[in-house]
Formats: structure tokens, sequence, C-alpha cells
């Protein structure tokens, strides 16, 4: 009898182990620290790995692109980025410079950037990516409230991210919230650097309104790019003079 129920059970066993991705019964894998210490006090230690995160901009957008690059940072380490934008994104979003990637203190050879015709191809090129061991993150820039994207189509992120601990992060320009599968939600705002001689460091404000396994919050993070970092401001102030990122020339910034 024992015998018989031993292949039984080995595919019971089995069958658990590709099934703790969705069920949560694993160890989840652990969280990658901001530097911000309230707000990884708030995440519970840090960004989840091989999560889904969702960025929305709350102005232009530039700020956004800095904060999410900023993320993938994180749980990414010194693994490459993979970053699906549409095609007529860098017309009204402004474009991925490498300039400005060097200046956030990221290494531009570990982009990879992949232009997808529309949404559909976006969320189908991210869900292949998201199986690649070798990326430490893949950021998909949607613009608007496309169809496609909605609650099954994260999920389906959701699994693809646990599958391979390899981390999505949705940078939703243009767009309003909408149900999703999300581990965390942010709201994204620029803030200016402080007032000195030389460039300031990027400020966000930036509010976690979103977070399946705790309380949200609102902080200002400054990111700082020696370190890869995000920290809260020395001086501990939400506005004061100094640059702040720039919105698209051939609109406003509101």
């Amino acid at each position: 009898m024992n015998n018989m129920m031993s292949p039984a059970l080995k595919k019971l066993q089995a069958a658990r182990q590709l099934l703790t991705p969705i069920s949560g019964e694993s160890c989840r894998p652990l969280p990658a620290p901001l530097g911000h210490a309230e707000a990884d006090a708030t995440l519970r230690g840090g960004l989840l790995r091989g999560a889904l995160h969702e960025v929305f901009a709350g102005d232009a957008g530039a700020s956004t692109a800095g904060f999410a690059a900023g993320l993938a940072r994180r749980v990414g380490g010194a693994k490459r980025v993979l970053w699906i934008r549409q095609d007529y994104a860098a017309l009204e979003y402004g474009e991925i410079c490498v300039t400005g990637f060097a200046e956030l203190g990221l290494d531009p050879a570990s982009l990879l950037v992949l232009r997808a015709a529309d949404a559909t191809d976006a969320l189908r090129a991210a869900n292949d990516a998201l199986s690649c061991a070798a990326l430490g993150a893949v950021i998909v820039e949607t613009a608007g409230n496309p169809k496609i994207l909605d609650l099954v189509a994260s999920r389906r992120l959701v699994l693809a991210a646990q599958n391979r601990n390899v981390t999505a992060i949705l940078l939703r320009l243009g767009a309003t919230p909408e149900p999703s599968a999300a581990e965390t939600r942010w709201l994204v705002r620029a803030v200016p650097s402080a007032a000195i001689e030389e460039w300031g460091l990027p400020r966000f404000d930036a509010e976690l309104t979103r977070n399946r396994h705790g309380e949200t919050g609102r902080w200002v993070m400054e990111w700082n790019c020696d370190d890869g970092v995000f920290r809260k401001p020395e001086d501990d102030q939400a506005a004061h003079t100094g640059a702040m990122a720039a919105a698209p020339a051939d609109r406003s910034a509101a």
C-alpha cells in the first residue's frame, strides 16, 4: 500500500512546488531596501523582488521615469534592466537619454530598450522577458488606460515575475489607477533639488497609495546618484528653490 502511494505523494509534492508562486506558500523573496528609512519600514524591509509594482505620474512624467529607474536599480542590483516602451512614447513623453541615465549614477550599458507597436505587444514582450533570470527588472512603459491592461493582464505579470524572481515595474503615464494585482502602487511628482551651486540630487514626492502587505505613506525621497539609494533629504523640506526635472518642451507642465 505504501509503495502504491509513493508515486502519488511525489506528484502531489511536485504540484505544490508549481503552485507555491501562486498560493504564496513559499518563502517570499527578500525585499530590496530603498534606503529611505521610513519608506522601508512601511514596506517591511523594502520593495519586494519578483513582484509587480506600479508607478503613476503625478506630473509631466519625466520625474516618474527617473523614480522607476531608481526602483529598478534597487531591486535588480548589477543585473540588466529591460525597458519596454511604445513607438510613439518618445514624441509624447520624451526620449530615454543615455546621458541622463548616467547622471543618475546608473550604468547605461545595463539598460536594454525594446520598442513595441502598442500596449498588447508591450505586455506580450514583458511576459516573455520576465522568464529571463539574467534580468534584474523589466520596466513596462504604457500610456493612458489601454483596455488590454486589465486585472487579468496584471495577474499574468505577477505570475511571470514570481516564476524567475524578476521584478516587473509598470510605468503608467497619463493614466488613472484601475484594479490591479500589483504589490505596490506609487504616485510620483517632481520636487525641487537642494539650492546649491552644482546640480542638485534628484528628489521625488513619492506617495505609496497601495501596499498589499502594510500601510501607505508619502515621503520626499532624494536619489543619491553616488550610492544608488533613496534617502531622506537632510534639510527635510518638500519644496524649495533649485533645479527640478523639466517637462517635455512641446507641452505645458500641467
